[in-house]
C-alpha cells in the first residue's frame, strides 16, 4: 500500500470539473519544496526535467532512477504527488503493473502510464496491447490505492488523430484508468470534445498556443499540468543571467536572486 492511502483519495478528489486541479511538475526536492510554499494543493515529477537534471534528454533514465526521485519528492512535502512513469518502463502488462506496484511503495498519490512506445519509428503501440498495459496497470493501482492516469500520446508523436485518441483514451477508462490525459491537444473545442467523450477527469497539459486555465475550466477540464516547462523557465534564466555576466561583465541578475533567496529561504525552512 502507499504510505498514505488517504493523500491518494484526497488527490483524486482534487480532480473537479468546476476547479481544476494545477498540478505543478517539479524536478527536484527544492522546486517542490518552493512549489508547496506558494501554495499548490498538489504536484507531478517531470520525466523530461528529472533527465535534465542528470544531463541527459527525456526518456534516458532508468525505472529505478525514476522511482528513487519519486521517493525523495513525495518525502519532500506533505502533497499528493503524481509520478511521471513514461511508458512503465516496460513494453509486457505483467512488468507495467510491477512498475505501479514499486511506485506504490515511494509514497505517491498517483502515477501516470502512456503509450508510448519509446521508439521513434514506430512511437505508439496497437490499440490492443495499449488497453492490455492499461489493465495490468489499473489493477495494480486499485491493488494498492494509487490514482491511475492513462495517456494517450498520438498528439506529441506525429499523429494529431482525435478520434483514435479519444478511442484509446475511453479503451483505457473502460481497462480501469482513475484519469486520461492527451499532451499535445491545443483546440479548446478538441479538449472539450474529448472532456464530453470519457466519464473519467481529464488532464491537459498547458502548451504554447493553447487555452488558457479559464478556458480550460469553461469546457470541463478538471486537472491541468505544466510537464517540463516550470524547469525549462528556470534553465533559461540561469542561461540569461550567466551569458549577461560572461558577455557583458555586469551582473543585474542579481535583483532576480534576491528574489530567488527570499522565496528559498521561506520555503526550506
Amino acid at each position: 500500500m502507499p504510505a498514505n492511502p488517504d493523500l491518494a483519495r484526497r488527490f483524486l478528489e482534487m480532480h473537479r470539473k468546476d476547479k481544476p486541479l494545477l498540478l505543478a511538475n517539479a524536478w527536484d526536492v527544492g522546486s517542490a519544496r518552493l512549489l508547496a510554499s506558494l501554495g499548490f494543493e498538489a504536484l507531478a515529477t517531470t520525466s523530461q526535467g528529472h533527465a535534465g537534471t542528470l544531463g541527459r534528454h527525456d526518456g534516458n533514465v532508468t525505472r529505478d532512477e525514476a522511482l528513487a526521485h519519486a521517493g525523495e519528492l513525495a518525502a519532500a512535502t506533505s502533497l499528493p504527488l503524481n509520478a511521471d512513469l513514461e511508458n512503465g518502463f516496460a513494453d509486457a502488462p505483467k512488468d507495467v503493473a510491477e512498475t505501479i506496484r514499486l511506485a506504490a511503495e515511494t509514497g505517491l498519490a498517483g502515477a501516470s502510464i502512456e503509450d508510448f512506445t519509446g521508439d521513434a519509428n514506430d512511437p505508439i503501440y496497437t490499440a490492443g496491447a495499449a488497453r492490455e498495459r492499461i489493465e495490468a496497470a489499473a489493477e495494480a493501482a486499485r491493488n494498492t490505492g494509487l490514482v491511475l492516469t492513462a495517456r494517450s500520446e498520438n498528439h506529441l508523436h506525429g499523429r494529431p488523430d482525435l478520434a483514435d485518441t479519444i478511442a484509446r483514451l475511453q479503451s483505457y477508462e473502460e481497462a480501469g484508468a482513475d484519469v486520461v490525459f492527451a499532451p499535445g491537444l491545443t483546440d479548446a473545442g478538441d479538449i472539450g470534445t474529448l472532456v464530453e467523450s470519457v466519464g473519467v477527469p481529464v488532464n491537459v497539459l498547458c502548451f504554447p498556443g493553447g487555452p488558457t486555465v479559464p478556458e480550460l475550466a469553461a469546457v470541463g477540464v478538471a486537472r491541468i499540468s505544466v510537464g517540463s516547462a516550470f524547469y525549462k523557465v528556470a534553465m533559461n534564466a540561469l542561461a540569461i543571467a550567466a551569458r549577461e555576466w560572461r558577455d557583458e561583465g555586469t551582473h543585474a541578475f542579481w535583483q532576480e536572486a534576491l528574489g530567488g533567496m527570499a522565496l528559498t529561504r521561506k520555503a526550506f525552512d
